[in-house]
């Protein structure tokens, strides 16, 4: 995604007077070694990204002059119950999340770093008083970026047929055929790792990524003109949105779709707990991204929701009142309103996130009610409408294991004008749609099993997946497209 989206600003200006009451953050990771030389690795600049964009939001709603600071959020030393932080198990994304956490709240120092014993012993904590802040492991998109492809749908069937009508559509056909010279000149600069049968449309983002980890680390590598990168970067986008999203097959999107149930099932949460829990933050790979942007029609805003988004690059959503708001008086669900940011890249003071309509509505902010029916169309918050969705009937999706009316097909969604938020028994990263770990300088205490799992796509056959679809899940574990790079 190119920064020419950061122009793309609302008219209208966010009132001053406005009181923020939490927010849900989506991260992109930070820098990285390329796709096609696994494992990759959170790059030094990677690490740097990634920490600036944790600073920044700390300086956004975090510090105690912070410009838009969430209400009774806990400006220094953090307070575990406000905040919730989420990675898959993936040592890119994972390093990510610390490398955020610890730009959000740094170390405090060694007045407030330390504790007094009974025995009037005062304990001074460890690097200046590093601040230890749990980060739960999701299941989802487990190991992503090492695969090609990082559509979370594994072992969801229909998604992996809409997957592959995109390699089937005419639009795809027609770019394979008229990009091959254009890749075949392509091929002396990759010929290291691509096969020149290899260098193709098929591998657009493969491809692009790997020239790209050049252009950033390897002054001795030959890399294409600024016309050819470019290309190389437009075609990468085509290929990735089209194996994202599709408008009539909003399955393909199954990632975000699971995103926007965990973002208002978290939303949800903060008004119904009163401000308890404040400020979510979730760690994932740009294809969620890409899968929300169709979804949530934010290509009407802008066309540059087309493309994949930059290394750190964030989503926003916030909840806002202009109600009063203190200690003993919280607004209702009517008094509630959620703005949408978006940021290309590493987010800063000098780079702040753009305000942005969902849904086409060409509005923002949007009453809390009209959010919520509007994101229900589309999102997947539950076992029983994963099943559904995904056309599996066995494992997980069996009669016993979804029970009474779930067996039947049922899902169990509350209606498109309930404003108390999403899905009624729907899953939530914090208690059933994550493996709770708490994880503090890499080490990851504890286990939770999540309802489902989904991973990357890879490339099979309808009649296997159709064999797959009524035997169950199977084994569906394949992450990324399956090709021959």
């Amino acid at each position: 995604m190119r920064s020419s989206i950061l122009l793309a600003s609302l008219a209208s200006s966010t009132v001053s007077a406005e009181t923020v009451l939490g927010a849900y953050i989506f991260s992109r990771h930070g820098d990285r070694t390329a796709k096609s030389t696994p494992p990759t690795e959170l790059t030094d600049l990677g690490y740097q990204e990634i920490f600036t964009s944790g600073s920044y939001y700390r300086s956004r709603y975090v510090a105690s002059d912070a410009s838009r600071r969430i209400h009774g959020i806990a400006p220094d030393i953090v307070k575990l119950s406000q905040i919730t932080a989420s990675a898959p198990v993936d040592n890119v994304l994972q390093a990510s999340g610390i490398g955020f956490l610890q730009g959000l709240y740094p170390p405090v120092g060694e007045t407030l770093g330390s504790q007094t014993l009974r025995n009037s012993t005062v304990i001074q904590a460890p690097m200046n008083g590093y601040q230890l802040l749990p980060l739960q492991v999701v299941q989802n998109g487990a190991n992503s970026e090492d695969a090609a492809w990082l559509q979370g749908a594994t072992n969801c069937a229909n998604a992996q047929i809409s997957s592959n009508d995109y390699f089937r559509s005419s639009e795809y056909n027609d770019t394979l055929a008229r990009t091959k010279e254009f890749y075949a000149n392509m091929h002396p600069y990759v010929e290291r790792t691509f096969a020149e049968d290899q260098t193709s449309f098929k591998n657009a983002y493969t491809i692009w990524d790997l020239l790209n980890v050049a252009s950033i680390h390897n002054a001795s590598v030959a890399l294409p003109d600024d016309a050819d990168f470019f290309q190389l970067r437009t075609l990468a986008d085509q290929h990735e949105y089209g194996l994202a999203y599709n408008a009539s097959e909003p399955i393909r999107a199954v990632t975000g779709s699971i995103i926007a149930a965990e973002v208002t099932d978290a939303l949800n949460g903060t008004i119904t707990g009163k401000g308890k829990n404040v400020l979510n933050i979730q760690f994932g790979a740009y294809a969620g991204m890409l899968s929300y942007f169709g979804l949530a029609n934010l290509t009407a805003a802008s066309t540059d929701f087309y493309g994949v988004p930059d290394y750190a690059s964030s989503l926003v959503w916030e909840l806002v009142t202009n109600a009063t708001v203190s200690n003993t008086s919280y607004p209702t669900a009517d008094d509630i309103s959620v703005r949408f940011f978006f940021h290309n890249g590493t987010t800063s003071n000098i780079s702040e996130p753009v305000e942005f309509p969902l849904f086409g509505t060409g509005r923002s902010p949007l009453p809390w009610s009209e959010f919520v029916a509007s994101t229900a169309k589309f999102s997947i918050g539950t076992q029983a409408e994963w099943c559904s969705a995904c056309g599996n009937s066995t494992g997980v999706c069996s009669p016993a294991a979804l029970g009474g009316e779930g067996a039947s097909g049922a899902l169990g969604t509350s209606s498109s004008d309930d404003s108390s938020g999403g899905h009624k028994g729907g899953i939530s990263k914090a208690v059933a749609g994550v493996i709770g770990a708490m994880v503090t300088l890499g080490v990851i205490l504890g286990l939770e099993i999540l309802f489902f799992t989904v991973g990357g796509f890879r490339l099979v056959s309808k009649k296997r997946l159709a064999r797959n679809a009524s035997n169950g899940s199977g084994d569906m574990s394949g992450s990324g497209v399956e090709t021959k790079a």
